[in-house]
C-alpha cells in the first residue's frame, strides 16, 4: 500500500507542486484532499510554467490520473477555466477525476466572503476572497451544497432555499445587499451538471481499490501546516486541514494506509496574508528575498512576507503531521549571502521557548533567537548530487535536517523539473 502524503510544512507556498511534479512520473494518482482554489501550485516543466490552483499537479504527468477528493470544495467556472487553459497549450486532462460528495463554493458562498471580509475592516483575516471559508461553513452547517445535488434538481433547489434563508436576511439587513434568488443561483449551478458528469466518481472506492492493488497513490495537501485550521495560527488560517489526518479524512482513506508523510520546506520562510511570523524581515534582506524567490502569491498576486528559517515552526510540522521526510525547497534563492540566520528558539517575556507555544498570545509576542551559519557564493544550480554543493550549502542543509527532526530526503536547487537533489528515494 505505497500511499504518500505531501504538505506545506509552513505557512504554505513552500514548493509543492514542484516536489509533486517530481514524484508525479512514478504515481498512479495524485490526489488533492483539501481547500480549494485559495491553493497555488508552480510547476516548470522545461520552459513552461504552470500556475495550478484547484487541479492537482498529478494532471501534468501524462502516467498519473489526478482526482480532487471529497475534502475539497470546487468552484465550477474556476475548474473549467483552469482545465481549459491547459487544454489549450496541449496538456491531456481527460483522467481528472472528482468526487461526488465534494462540495461547490456557490456565487453566494463568493459573495458572502468576500462582504464579509471588507466588513471586519482591519481585523481581517486576508482571506482570498473566493468563498472556501464559506462553502466549508455551509458544509459544518448541514446545508452545502456537494457536486453529486447536481443531478437531482428537487434536492439541489431545496439545499439553495436551505442556505439562502439565512444568507439573504444577512445580505440585506447587516451589509445592506441584495437578496439573492433561489432560481438563479438554481440555473446557474446546474449548467454545470453535464460538463462535470465525465469526471464525476466515486473517488473514495477506487482509491482503496487502487491502494489494495499496489498502485502508488500521493495525497497532495494545499496551503500549509501552520495554516491548518485546527493546528495552525488561529485565527489567521484557511478552513480545511491540510495537516496529514487530512489527507484520511479529505479522500476516504485509512491512516493505516499511509505509508510515508513528505513535509515540504522552503529553505527560509515566507508567509501570505495577516497573522504572526516571528521571523518576518522589514530589511533589505527580506526584500532581496522577496525579490530574488520570486515571492508572489500563485493564486493571490500578493506580495510573500518574508522571513528567515524557523527551525521551531519545523519541529511542530515534524510533530503533528508525524513527517518521515522533507523535502527542501528554494536553497538557490540563499546564494551570496555572507551569514545566514536561523531561528532555533523564540524569546517569549524573558524566557527561551524551543517549542511552538499553543497560546496565541504568546505566539502573537514570540521573538526569535537567532543561530548565524556562514553562507556562499557558489552558483548550486546545476548541482545533481549532495557532494555537488558547496561545504557551506551542506552545512546549512545539515543543520536545517538536525533542528527540524526528520532527514531531508530531497532539495530544490532551482525552479525546473531538472533542478533538484534526491538524497533518498521516496518510494
Amino acid at each position: 500500500m505505497p500511499a504518500l502524503v505531501l504538505l506545506g510544512a509552513q505557512w504554505g507556498d513552500e514548493g509543492k507542486g514542484k516536489a509533486t511534479d517530481l514524484l508525479g512520473g512514478s504515481v498512479d494518482y495524485v490526489v488533492r484532499y483539501q481547500g480549494g482554489n485559495n491553493a497555488g501550485h508552480t510547476v516548470v516543466v522545461g520552459d513552461q510554467k504552470y500556475a495550478l490552483h484547484l487541479l492537482p499537479s498529478g494532471i501534468l504527468s501524462p502516467g498519473c490520473t489526478p482526482v480532487i477528493g471529497n475534502g475539497v470544495v470546487v468552484d465550477p467556472s474556476v475548474l473549467f477555466s483552469e482545465l481549459s487553459g491547459l487544454n489549450e497549450r496541449g496538456v491531456d486532462t481527460s483522467k481528472l477525476l472528482i468526487s461526488g460528495n465534494a462540495h461547490i463554493i456557490t456565487p453566494y458562498n463568493v459573495t458572502v466572503d468576500k462582504v464579509t471580509e471588507r466588513f471586519l475592516g482591519k481585523r481581517k483575516i486576508g482571506t482570498t476572497g473566493r468563498g472556501i471559508g464559506p462553502t466549508y461553513a455551509d458544509k459544518i452547517n448541514r446545508v452545502g451544497i456537494r457536486v453529486q445535488d447536481l443531478y437531482d434538481e428537487s434536492i439541489l433547489t431545496q439545499k439553495v432555499e436551505a442556505a439562502l434563508d439565512v444568507k439573504n436576511q444577512m445580505l440585506t439587513k447587516l451589509y445592506n445587499r441584495r437578496a439573492i434568488a433561489t432560481g438563479q443561483v438554481v440555473e446557474e449551478l446546474l449548467a454545470y451538471a453535464d460538463k462535470l458528469a465525465p469526471y464525476v466518481a466515486d473517488t473514495v472506492l477506487l482509491l482503496n481499490q487502487a491502494l489494495d492493488d499496489d498502485k502508488v497513490v500521493l495525497f497532495e495537501g494545499g496551503q500549509g501546516t501552520l495554516l491548518d485550521i485546527d493546528h495552525g495560527t488561529y485565527p489567521f488560517v484557511t478552513s480545511s486541514n491540510p495537516t496529514a489526518g487530512g489527507a484520511c479524512t479529505g479522500a476516504g482513506v485509512g491512516p493505516t494506509k499511509i505509508s510515508r508523510v513528505i513535509g515540504i520546506l522552503k529553505a527560509y520562510t515566507t508567509r501570505v496574508g495577516a497573522g504572526p511570523f516571528p521571523t518576518e524581515l522589514f530589511d533589505e534582506d527580506g526584500e532581496a528575498l522577496r525579490r530574488i524567490g520570486g515571492e508572489r502569491g500563485v493564486t493571490t498576486g500578493r506580495d510573500r512576507r518574508c522571513g528567515w528559517f524557523d527551525a521551531v515552526i519545523a519541529r511542530y510540522a515534524t510533530r503533528v503531521n508525524g513527517l518521515t521526510d522533507f523535502f527542501l525547497t528554494k536553497l538557490d534563492v540563499l546564494t551570496g549571502w555572507e551569514q545566514i540566520p536561523v531561528c532555533v528558539a523564540y524569546e517569549i517575556d524573558g524566557k527561551r521557548v524551543e517549542e511552538l507555544p499553543y497560546s496565541q498570545t504568546d505566539f502573537h509576542h514570540a521573538k526569535p533567537v537567532y543561530e548565524t551559519l556562514p553562507g556562499w557564493n557558489e552558483d548550486i544550480t546545476k548541482a545533481k548530487s549532495f557532494s555537488d554543493l558547496p561545504k557551506n550549502a551542506q552545512a546549512y542543509v545539515k543543520a536545517l535536517e538536525e533542528m527540524s527532526g526528520a532527514p531531508i530526503s530531497a532539495i530544490g536547487v532551482g525552479p525546473g523539473r531538472d533542478e533538484t537533489i534526491e538524497i533518498n528515494s521516496f518510494l
